[in-house]
């Protein structure tokens, strides 16, 4: 690691821009030593420390296949495209040295054999989705990967893919005609011959999710290949992408999905009888009945009293088991079944035991929550609402110190944001990390004298009605000094249509919006146009990297402690208030000050950036708990007043 990292070093020979950072050299070393000794560990990089390197280069050399969890896709490609192949110019000068490959989840890729199914059915009734068609099946003839990432012609949100996509639900594995040239065959493929492998934390979660839901699971019960090691980058996501994971769902969604596909895949197979057809629009009736009589109310609220719910709508619940329970019976009576019958059994008993656990268990550490999300479609799908009844654990400590931490020689946890008050101790506790060496390796940047947070002092309280008016007026005299090239990050997408409305044709900059284009699309956009300004919410607090002049301020409207309405966050101080703990201080203001961190973190992304922090909150400098804050942020220099901020860009 010395000879690699050191001055005078590999990479300093290689690449004479490069400079030694003592914490990149220190994290290396950590890591290299937990991934020998079989030990835990959880170590926090500030920015700028250089941590992929400082945890690849020991991943390759430990002689042991590692699996890479980042939490986004941005990053998980950043490692395989930039990251490796410098490190591949380092140690041999060339590429194709290093066995390294990356795996996102099947729906990011192309199923051949719903392609030519699809062929053979009549249901692309849109023009577009006709022409998309066209062009994937050209696309299908040439591609390595079959990964939809290639598709720049295709919408996110395209209904197509759904259609296509190799998703498990209809997988027929080995029996499939399309086995051996199948895309997901060929991603694990690639893995297993691989030293390391990058994934994301959603399919790392689905399939450790997967392996512990079955007791004596093979070595392919999953899609990941088997390891005794594991590095977590952006670890301080972990608590709810694994709550989310080992948590369960049904929806109206899940089952029109299931309609359509056995309706689709057995007319096509002529293996469609009366009696499933029957069945299923019984289905989709009785669906339709129980979603419609579930508790009323927007967006995501606890789903309370169940035993009261089933007392008066009972009957609707009991039909649509009954109704599920007799697709099934339908399935089975099919004579000569094809093979993706098997598959629709299992999907249609995997929803029976999900509705019955979301409507009958009484698991202590479970909240059960509605979330309705509108859906705007074409046709005769505009203007749908899907309703989600989920079940997510309220601690997941539990299940990760037995699922992860103790089927795993080495688990390694790392990201720029996981401290609060300098110790590490809110999250080992929070994921169940009992034994674990920990680092603070603090950032290669000089926040003194890269860096200003000014935080207004003469603001009112976030919480008052003259707080929205207040804001914009500081914003705009902000925005005055900075010449635009600003983020303006909101804490809820109220506040943040509130702010545009507000300084749309009172600000002589572009003003750009989230959720007004796609994300990658408004930070090209904010990139190329000058002076330009982006106000955004939570999607654009973490993962985003503008480097240089074009951000040169951050602000932030307020404090962005968890929204205590939500019912996974109000399930969680529930459960520490009657274990006799204070979920305020043990709770919500650690999340809050990792959240903040993330959100700072944005502006500052090389030794040569240089800018303004903007906090609009001043009860960081009122109330008692603003001093954790302070002693978790790095140490900016602290200005009150607007003449320090005009000094500082003069």
């Amino acid at each position: 690691m010395h000879q690699f990292f050191a001055p005078g070093g590999v990479l300093s020979q290689r690449f004479p821009q490069y400079e030694f950072r003592r914490g990149q050299l220190d994290m290396a070393q950590a890591v290299e030593r937990a991934l020998q000794e079989h030990r835990h560990l959880i170590v926090e990089a500030g920015t700028g420390t250089g941590k992929t390197l400082a945890y690849l280069l020991p991943a390759l050399r430990s002689g042991k296949r590692v699996i890479i969890s980042t939490g986004t896709k941005n990053l998980q490609e950043q490692l395989f495209y930039k990251d490796v192949p410098l490190l591949e110019e380092a140690l041999f000068g060339e590429r194709g040295h290093l066995k390294v490959s990356y795996m996102k989840g099947r729906n990011n890729y192309l199923c051949r054999q719903k392609l030519y199914t699809l062929a053979e059915q009549p249901v692309l009734s849109e023009f577009d989705e006709v022409h998309q068609y066209a062009q994937i099946v050209e696309w299908e003839k040439t591609t390595d990967t079959g990964d939809r990432a290639e598709l720049a012609f295709l919408p996110e949100a395209a209904p197509l893919w759904p259609k296509i996509d190799a998703r498990a639900d209809n997988c027929t594995g080995q029996k499939c005609p399309q086995w051996d040239r199948c895309f997901v065959t060929e991603m694990r493929r690639r893995a297993m011959e691989s030293d390391v492998v990058i994934v994301n934390h959603h399919l790392f979660f689905a399939d450790l999710a997967i392996r512990s839901a079955l007791e004596d699971a093979a070595p392919d019960a999953g899609v990941l290949p088997e390891t005794s090691a594991v590095i977590f980058d952006e670890a301080h996501e972990l608590e709810d992408v694994a709550g989310s994971y080992f948590g369960v769902t049904v929806s109206n969604l899940r089952v029109e999905e299931l309609c359509r596909d056995i309706t689709n895949v057995l007319t096509a197979k002529r293996a469609v009888s009366a009696g499933v057809l029957t069945s299923l629009q019984s289905l989709r009736d009785h669906s339709q009945r129980f979603f419609a009589s579930l508790p009323p109310g927007e967006g995501r609220y606890a789903f309370r009293f169940r035993d009261r719910f089933l007392e008066t709508h009972g009957e609707h619940y009991v039909a649509l088991q009954q109704t599920i329970t007799r697709v099934g019976a339908e399935l089975e009576r099919i004579p000569e079944k094809p093979e993706e019958a098997h598959a629709f059994l299992r999907r249609v008993q995997e929803l029976y035991v999900s509705l019955e656990f979301c409507m009958e268990n009484e698991d202590r550490n479970t909240v059960f929550w509605i979330e309705r999300r509108s859906f705007q479609g074409r046709g005769k799908n505009a203007a749908r609402v899907h309703i989600f009844l989920q079940a997510t654990p309220i601690d997941v400590s539990g299940i990760l110190r037995q699922s992860l931490f103790a089927k795993y020689d080495s688990v390694i946890l790392t990201s720029a944001t996981m401290a609060v008050s300098n110790t590490l101790e809110f999250l080992r506790s929070r994921l169940g990390l009992d034994a674990a060496r920990e680092s603070v390796v603090p950032s290669h940047f000089d926040y003194g004298s890269q860096s200003l947070l000014y935080v207004p002092p003469d603001m009112p309280d976030p919480r008052s009605p003259d707080f929205a008016a207040r804001a914009a007026d500081c914003i705009r005299k902000v925005l005055d000094i900075t010449e635009g090239r600003a983020f303006c990050l909101f804490t809820s997408y109220r506040a943040m249509q509130d702010m545009y409305e507000r300084l749309l044709g009172d600000v002589p900059y572009e003003v750009l919006l989230q959720g007004s284009a796609p994300k990658s699309v408004l930070l090209e956009q904010f990139r190329e146009t000058p002076n330009a300004v982006l106000l955004a919410t939570s999607s654009f607090w973490q993962g985003v990297d503008v480097q240089g002049e074009q951000l040169s301020c951050v602000i932030i409207d307020r404090l962005p402690f968890a929204v205590p309405g939500d019912p996974v966050v109000e399930a969680r101080i529930a459960a520490l208030r009657n274990e006799g703990r204070n979920p305020f201080l043990e709770y919500q203001v650690p999340e809050a000050v990792i959240t903040l961190k993330q959100g700072f973190g944005r502006l500052i992304r090389s030794l040569h950036d240089r800018g303004l922090l903007v906090l609009l909150d001043n009860r960081i400098l009122r109330q008692f708990y603003g001093k954790v804050f302070f002693e978790s942020l790095p140490p900016y220099r602290r200005a009150l007043d607007l003449d320090q901020v005009r000094t500082f860009f003069s």
